[in-house]
Parts: structure tokens; C-alpha cells; sequence
């Protein structure tokens, strides 16, 4: 294709002029532009694709988008032998002529049809620059073609740009575009990415044997792709052979040290270059930052644009990610559910008052392989962070009709009484945001076997997870009022859709993923300071220039709401669900989450440090393959609760993911606000006593008996074992300790 358009450009200029045999390039040239009214023309000289990089908190690259893998260097950082070769072997006149080197042209011709095959460049490394600038801006299958088509007004065309190009430009500064625009097979665009494809070095440092490697490449990249096998290696070991012949011909090297390089058996590292969520050690936090950039019209107008914008951007994207602590998530998990199971666990850590999403995690590898059981999407996040519709979040929603409840003015020790069966008394017994009455006078909820009715008060019903104290209590204070409670702290649905405002809204029947459920925990250890989940703190564009990002946050309850709520969570590791788990030796408070038949299991819970979510399900649909009678992690459930797995996931993370983080403490609730009871106050049990004489009150330590930082001292034989968390139709149960059988 070179060798016809070299000669049909020389026929045109040698017909244009009538070149005489002697051939003077000066006078015959400028004719003969005249003639063909080869006048210059600007050339519009879009961005090179370059690297996307998304970096971690401490600025370690974790991943990366490319729409071509090129990294632009500056031509003092091209070593100087990479430059003598390349123009010896493309353009050896290139200092010396314009935009136009007629001789060259000629010469190169001549050369090429005596050999019978393209040895030597026809067009000047001007053209090939405005050539390759054609190529990239072509969006097109036809635009490309046109960019390389041998006919003779695209050959005219170039050479109008290229004259303008030599007017705009030094030729060092023409040279070193040429270099970063290159293509040199292998995936490799630019030279400083090929150095690094080929070698496994920056381009100042290659050696002669390896820029003339490189310089062979230019001609025909994809005839000597090393990659590609044993025969294109053979075709590039010629081309560079070639070089190093050219070079000592003219007299850039001597012929030894061509001898010698030619000795040299050719090397090509074959160094990966990953691109891609896929290749990512961190797979789902690279897609949440991912679809964080394709999601937001401040990078581009159109989605289209966005994705040019991070893949051809050269962006750097510092982002919210610990490794510490993502290393800690990955381990806890593997230690419970294996990549081989059906049943998928997921977790995310946020950290409280900024949002931070500091690591996402899951048993499943990213990936397209059915056959290794791979995930294809985020199993983390929601949809719209390339996530999938989330499971049933159970009982973890009891925090929101707890939460109204205080906003309502209950205290700790405010309750109903409540059955083992609950059924609405009509249809406006639960009304949704709308007015619409929601309840179902023809369903009944059940509490577990283990879970008797009786009285409950915030405190225990809460500690129980007690599902027909919290269907009362909804009706107490209103399903709006809790819906609300929800959505102010961060509550949608993973799917997209609007929430399901029905009677066991509750209970948990909306489907959650756990960055969602964990950035909502977060407000209860901020103190009530909702923040939207973030993981992009800056982006560097291609020019060195800056953008950071803030948290975006709001006080969404009163701080002393969310003491309360804090001081009656920290009990579920004392006295509730969590109580044969245990704490983590610091402040913390949580909730489990079983939905209805064990289809899904959920723990959700903080620290003032850090806030997370684990969530427990088969993907295949939790309705067919719920929790029971499963294998998991090597270890065969009966049936699994929250606490049974999940919670152990969020236990052991915590540990390792905050050791060495001085532990914080919740501030105390405001007991003469919250403490005792109003008109809801438990009937009077028959007095006991403490040890000392003292009258026994359940309200003595609001958050249950024992350490009050949740160390998991052991439960009071006395105490219920606590009801569970209910699905769709509310009933399920929680047990402290769910049995377990090992299996080989």
C-alpha cells in the first residue's frame, strides 16, 4: 500500500512537473505544488487514546481502561538510538527535506520495486503522522479505509496536511509525535508502550538490537506481531536485521556493531497488559468506579462519550479503596463460602461520616466462565454500579421502624404485647406513602418455635428480632413514617425500582445489595449523618489537571436518635442474635437479617469506625434454592440464619480489617431522654433483687448484660433465644447458635 501511494505521488509531481533525468528537487517541487494547488491545510489533531488508570487510596494502580494501550512520552525520554533507527529506516532525510522529500520518495520507489517488497519508507515520517492522525480520528469502518485508501486525492490530501503540519511543528517536535501516534503490533500503541509490551523497559533504555526491533515493526505491524506466533517473530527478527543493514549503510552504526546485533537472537518479553474490570485484582470496586464515570453526565453527555472519556481519557483515578482492609473481606469470606458454591456471599465495608467505600468483596470471581462458576456481574452493588437485582434484606430493616419508633418519642422500655401470630385487622391497618391501605387481613406472620409472644420493648423485641412485635410497631408508628426513616438514609431498591411499601416492608421484601444496606448502618455510627456512598476521590486528566471530589453528606437524624439506636444494637452481641457470635472487642452494634425459609441471610453493622454489610444467597433465585439443607464452605446447614455465616464473615473481617486502628467509642444515650417507659410500659414483673438488695431493672445497663462494647459474654439461660427476622411472609427465626456439620 506504501509503495503504490509513493508512487503515485512521485508519478503525479513528475507528470506536474516534467522532471528532467538529473531531477532538482528545489525548483520542479514548488512547481509543481503550484500546479496541483497543494496549498497547506490545517489538520485537526485530536487527543491520543491514552491509559486510564484507577488507583487506590494509597495511589497503587489497581486497575486499568484502554482504548489502546499507549502511554505518550516526551522525545527526550526516547532514547537516542530508538531515534536514529527509526528515521533511518522510515524517513533517512527527514531533517533535512519539507513536508515533501521527493528524492527520498524516488529513491525509496526505485529500492522497493528492485527487491520486489517493501524495504524502505516511500513517505516522509510527516505523512505517516498525518496518516495515523486520519486513522484515529476515523470512527467508522469507511472513514478507516478512507484514511488508507492508495488512491490519488487521499494521497494530496496528506500531503496538504502535511505541509501544514511542517509549518505548525519543529522536527523534533513532528518526530515525537510520530513515535507516540505509532502503532507497533502486539496491542502496543506508542513507543514508550511498546518498550514496555516488548521489553519490559521505558523506551530511554532500549539498546540498539531493540530499537531497531522496533523500528521494523512500524512498516507492517500486524505481518510481525510477535504475539501472534512463531512465524510473524521470524518476519520481525528480518525487519530488524533490516534496520541494522540501513543503519550501518548509513553510517549511524558500524557494520561490526550491526554483525554483532544481528547475532542477537530476537527478544519479545510478551508483557500483559491488563485491561479491564476482569483482569483487576479488585474486580467489583473497579466496576463501581467504572459505572460511577459512565453514570454521570458531568464526564460526557452521552454514555458513548463517557466511555470515550474513560477509556481514551489518560485519566488518573484516585480512589477510596483500602487493600488492608479488602484483603481483610476477601479472607473472611473464603474462609466461609467457597467459590464453587451456589450460594454467593458479598460484602461491603463504608466507612461512617464520609462514605468512603473502602472494599467490596465476594465469594465469586469476575468473570464469564459458567464452568468456574464466575460472576458476570457485581454481586456488591446494584444495578446501576453493573450489579444484579440483590436479595431480601430481611430483618436488617427492623432498624428503621426502631429507629421511627425513637424519632416518635418511644423510649427503651416502651412496648407491645405481642403474639406468635400476627394478622392485620383490615386493609387500613398499614398505609403506604400514597394513603393507599396496604394491609393483609388474609396472611398471617409467625414468630419461629424458639421465639415466644408476650411483651417486648424496644430493647428486647429488638434483640429477639421478634417479628410480630415489629409488624405492631410499624402499625404503631405508621409504614410512611418508616418508609421515609429508610429512604432518608439511603434506602432503594438494587434493582432501580421504587420500593415495595407493603405491610412487611419490615420484615425486609425488598431486595438490597450490601453497599447500599452498609452506607445506611454508616448513619448510625456517624451520629446520624447520612453520606452517599463514594469511591472516586480525584481525577487527574491527561494535562496534570486536578478535580477532587467531596463527600456528599446530610444530618439525616438527630444525633441522639442515633446514639439510641446504637446503644439498643449493641445488645444483639450481648442478649440477641448475635450473642453466640460475639463482639470484637470494641463499640460495635449490628443486626441480622433471615428472610422467610432461610432464602437469604443477611448481618449487617458498625463500629464509629467502619460500617458493613454482608449478604448471603443463591443467585440462581432464593425462592428455589433457599439456605436449607446446603453445603457451604465445605460444612453442611440444616438451614442457615444471619448470624450462622454471615455474621462470622462480618466478625472476622472487622478484626483484621481494623487492627491497629485505635478503637472509638459510641457516645452514650441520652437516658433521660430514652430511658424508661412512657405509656407503654411493661406489665410489673414480680420483684427480684439484685446480689446487693437493689431492685432489678431492665432498664440497669441499656445495652444488655455484660461488656458493654459487645465482647459476646455469654446469654442468660433465661432469655429468650430471640425470634427471627422475617421475608416475605415474616416468619424465620435467628437462633443465637444454628447447628453446624462438618463434611469431608
Amino acid at each position: 500500500m506504501r509503495l503504490i501511494g509513493a508512487a503515485l505521488a512521485a508519478g503525479v509531481l513528475m507528470a506536474a512537473i516534467a522532471l528532467p533525468a538529473v531531477g532538482g528537487a528545489g525548483v520542479g517541487v514548488k512547481g509543481a505544488t503550484d500546479a496541483l494547488n497543494l496549498k497547506p491545510e490545517d489538520l485537526q489533531e485530536p487527543p491520543l487514546p491514552e491509559v486510564t488508570e484507577i488507583r487506590d487510596a494509597k495511589n497503587k494502580v489497581i486497575a486499568q481502561f484502554y482504548f489502546q494501550n499507549r502511554e505518550s512520552v516526551k522525545l527526550e525520554k526516547v532514547a537516542p538510538i530508538m531515534r536514529e533507527a527509526i528515521i533511518a529506516i522510515e524517513d533517512y532525510r527527514f531533517y533535512q527535506h519539507g513536508a515533501l522529500d521527493l528524492e527520498g520518495t524516488m529513491r525509496a520507489a526505485m529500492t522497493n520495486f528492485q527487491s520486489g517488497g517493501v524495504s524502505q519508507g516511500g513517505s516522509s515520517i510527516t505523512q505517516q503522522y498525518v496518516k495515523q492522525v486520519l486513522l484515529n480520528k476515523a470512527e467508522t469502518d469507511e472513514e478507516r479505509l478512507a484514511a488508507l485508501a492508495p488512491t490519488l486525492p487521499r494521497k494530496l490530501n496528506e500531503l496538504r496536511y502535511a505541509m501544514a503540519i511542517e509549518e505548525k511543528y519543529t522536527k523534533d517536535e513532528i518526530l515525537e509525535r510520530y513515535l507516540n501516534i505509532a502503532y507497533f503490533g502486539a496491542s502496543a500503541y506508542g513507543i514508550q508502550a511498546a518498550s514496555k509490551r516488548f521489553f519490559d523497559k521505558p523506551a530511554s533504555e532500549l539498546t540498539l538490537e531493540e530499537a531497531a526491533t522496533l523500528a521494523g515493526a512500524v512498516q507492517n505491524p500486524n505481518a510481525t506481531d510477535p504475539n501472534l506466533g512463531k512465524k510473524y517473530r521470524a518476519a520481525l527478527l528480518t525487519r530488524r536485521n533490516t534496520v541494522l543493514d540501513r543503519m550501518a549503510e548509513l553510517k549511524k552504526i558500524t557494520p561490526q556493531q550491526a554483525a554483532e546485533a544481528k547475532e542477537k537472537k530476537l527478544v519479545y518479553k510478551d508483557i500483559a497488559i491488563p485491561g479491564g474490570c476482569e483482569q483487576s485484582d479488585y474486580p467489583y470496586f473497579c466496576l463501581y468506579v467504572q459505572h460511577e464515570i459512565l453514570n454521570d453526565k458531568q464526564f460526557g453527555k452521552t454514555q458513548k462519550a463517557r466511555r470515550e472519556f474513560l477509556n481514551r481519557g489518560g485519566l488518573v483515578i484516585k480512589t477510596t479503596l483500602d487493600t488492608k482492609m479488602q484483603k481483610a473481606a476477601d479472607k473472611a469470606i473464603k474462609q466461609w463460602v467457597r467459590s464453587s458454591d451456589k450460594p454467593v456471599a458479598a460484602q461491603a465495608l463504608i466507612e461512617p461520616g464520609t462514605g468512603a467505600i473502602k472494599a467490596m468483596a465476594a465469594s465469586r470471581k469476575f468473570g464469564n466462565s459458567k464452568k468456574k462458576n464466575e460472576s458476570n456481574y457485581n454481586l456488591v452493588a446494584d444495578v446501576a454500579h453493573g450489579g444484579g437485582s440483590g436479595f431480601q434484606a430481611g430483618s436488617t430493616f427492623k432498624v428503621f421502624t426502631l429507629t421511627t419508633a425513637l424519632k416518635e418519642g418511644m423510649k427503651y422500655g416502651d412496648g407491645i404485647a405481642s403474639g406468635a401470630t400476627y394478622r392485620a385487622g383490615g386493609y387500613g391497618d398499614f398505609k403506604n406513602c400514597k394513603g393507599q391501605g396496604v394491609g393483609d387481613p388474609g396472611h398471617d406472620v409467625h414468630n419461629s418455635s424458639e421465639s415466644s409472644g408476650g411483651f417486648k420493648t424496644l430493647q428486647t423485641g429488638t434483640w429477639g428480632s421478634v417479628n410480630t412485635f415489629f409488624l405492631r410497631l410499624e402499625q404503631k408508628v405508621g409504614l410512611c413514617d418508616v418508609v421515609k426513616t429508610a429512604k432518608d438514609l439511603g434506602i432503594k431498591r438494587a434493582d432501580g425500582q421504587k420500593l415495595r411499601e407493603v405491610e412487611t416492608f419490615t420484615l425486609g421484601v425488598n431486595e438490597m445489595d450490601p453497599v447500599t444496606v452498609a452506607s445506611a448502618y454508616a448513619t448510625f455510627a456517624a451520629r446520624g449523618k447520612y453520606c452517599a456512598p463514594m469511591a472516586i476521590t480525584q481525577i487527574t486528566d491527561r494535562y496534570g489537571k486536578a478535580t477532587s471530589f467531596k463527600p456528599t453528606c446530610k444530618q439525616a437524624l438527630e444525633e441522639e436518635i442515633a446514639d439510641a439506636v446504637s446503644g439498643i444494637l449493641s445488645g444483639v452481641f450481648t442478649k440477641g442474635t448475635m450473642s453466640g457470635v460475639g463482639g470484637i472487642g470494641r463499640d460495635a452494634a449490628g443486626k441480622t437479617g433471615t428472610t422467610d425459609g432461610s432464602m437469604t441471610a443477611w448481618f449487617a453493622g458498625y463500629t464509629p469506625d467502619l460500617a458493613s454489610a454482608v449478604s448471603l444467597g443463591d443467585p440462581r433465585g432464593s425462592y428455589t434454592h433457599p439456605l436449607r439443607g446446603v453445603t457451604i464452605g465445605g460444612r453442611y446447614y440444616g438451614e442457615v440464619f444471619g448470624a450462622t455465616i454471615s455474621g462470622q464473615i462480618w466478625k472476622a473481617t472487622m478484626l483484621k480489617a481494623l487492627a491497629g486502628i485505635e478503637p472509638s467509642s459510641f457516645t452514650n444515650p441520652d437516658m433521660s431522654r430514652f430511658g424508661g417507659c412512657t405509656t407503654g410500659c411493661a406489665p410489673k414483673p414480680p420483684k427480684e433483687k439484685n446480689p446487693d438488695g437493689r431492685p432489678f431493672s431492665p432498664d440497669d445497663d441499656p445495652r444488655g448484660p455484660g461488656d458493654p462494647r459487645g465482647q459476646g459474654d455469654p446469654p442468660n439461660p433465661n432469655d429468650p433465644p430471640g425470634g427471627g427476622p422475617g421475608g416475605q411472609d415474616g416468619t424465620g427465626t435467628d437462633p443465637a447458635t444454628p447447628l453446624v456439620h462438618a463434611t469431608n
